[in-house]
């Protein structure tokens, strides 16, 4: 008997990227039920070779569900997850809601999937596993085997982000305001605070009183939360016009010297991890490759001069799969693997 998996938010760019990739890993899932706000019930989504019809959250009985993996944004997380956690589901959350509560685990499975399994074998767990921001995600899967070798005091971030970060009206907005400046039409920013069009824009969610953005601020205490909290780090996001794909140019100082050709063949045995890293043109990757892929990519790894056991290095990877969709499923699997038995077979 498979598990019972709920996707809420199914029918936004995450939602619908989730049931792809459950439908490609050929997830143990005996039934998937699409849910969304009442606005979109009956909706058609994809899932696999068929189709589902979006049901209404509001009146969804969850207590047979094995796994509520949320994409709704924050209040619609807030206000259910607790509820759905309740009804004796694991909520696997998308939003920054939960991210930062002491009591709930931020999981990158190839980073600290060890931490499920003393969350599991807590009777008294709440049932909510929050899932990072899609920077942070790639990010620490690529800090991971290098801080294991060396011990990384201090990271510099500098995000490229794209439009699909902003969700769909970030990629209509790029898309339209593209077109009108062909046919000389005044793009007019809606959901982005200037012209993305041809254009990048170092302001990614609020400013915060010390300068930084509320997107910077989730890279640095993410990081910390899920790799190391000693990790010092310092982030600048912008968004840039490209619809799907976030890299990230990153500066590392480490306790311990660290040859570029060292922190190159760790990550090629590290988990999660392509090394597309020739020192020639086009030896590199941008995020028109890493679309579509599970993978995040690592290029340009070299050594920086300007600090003591300093690394420079690039870091590529979708969104939309490793960055959100892709990394809830994979925590989903991690607990199956540790012994998560759907809810029919357990009872």
């Amino acid at each position: 008997m498979g598990y019972r998996v709920a996707v809420v938010g199914a029918t936004g760019n995450v939602g619908r990227e989730v049931l792809n990739i459950l439908a490609e890993r050929n997830f143990p899932a005996d039934e998937v039920i699409a849910l969304a706000s009442s606005r979109s019930i009956g909706k058609e989504i994809s899932y696999g070779d068929k189709v589902l019809k979006a049901k209404d959250l509001q009146h969804f009985d969850f207590s047979n569900v094995d796994f509520a993996i949320m994409s709704a944004g924050g209040s619609i997380s807030k206000e259910w997850a607790p509820k759905i956690a309740a009804a004796g589901a694991i909520v696997i959350d998308n939003s920054s809601y939960w991210r930062y509560h002491s009591d709930v685990p931020l999981i990158v499975p190839e980073v600290n999937g060890h931490v499920l399994d003393r969350w599991l074998a807590d009777a008294k767990r709440n049932n909510i596993i929050a899932n990072p921001n899609c920077s942070t995600a790639q990010l620490v899967v690529a800090l991971k085997p290098l801080h294991d070798a060396a011990t990384i005091k201090r990271a510099v971030v500098s995000t490229y982000q794209s439009v699909s970060g902003a969700g769909k009206e970030g990629v209509d907005e790029l898309w339209n305001q593209t077109k009108g400046i062909f046919v000389n039409d005044s793009p007019t920013p809606q959901k982005f605070p200037k012209q993305i069009a041809f254009n990048v824009i170092p302001h990614i969610d609020v400013f915060m009183e010390d300068g930084y953005t509320k997107e910077e601020w989730k890279v640095l205490a993410e990081t910390k939360k899920i790799l190391d909290p000693k990790i010092k780090v310092t982030c600048t996001a912008v968004r840039v016009p490209v619809f799907v794909g976030h890299s990230e140019a990153v500066n590392l100082e480490f306790e311990k010297p660290i040859s570029a050709d060292e922190a190159r063949d760790l990550l090629r045995e590290a988990p999660g991890i392509s090394v597309l890293d020739k020192r020639e043109a086009g030896g590199y990757a941008t995020p028109v490759e890493a679309v579509g892929e599970y993978d995040t990519f690592v290029s340009r790894i070299r050594e920086d001069v300007t600090v003591e056991n300093g690394l420079a290095m690039w870091v590529v990877s979708d969104n939309l799969r490793k960055g959100a969709a892709l990394n809830t499923i994979q925590i989903a699997e991690a607990l199956i693997e540790k012994g998560y038995k759907a809810r029919a077979l357990a009872a």
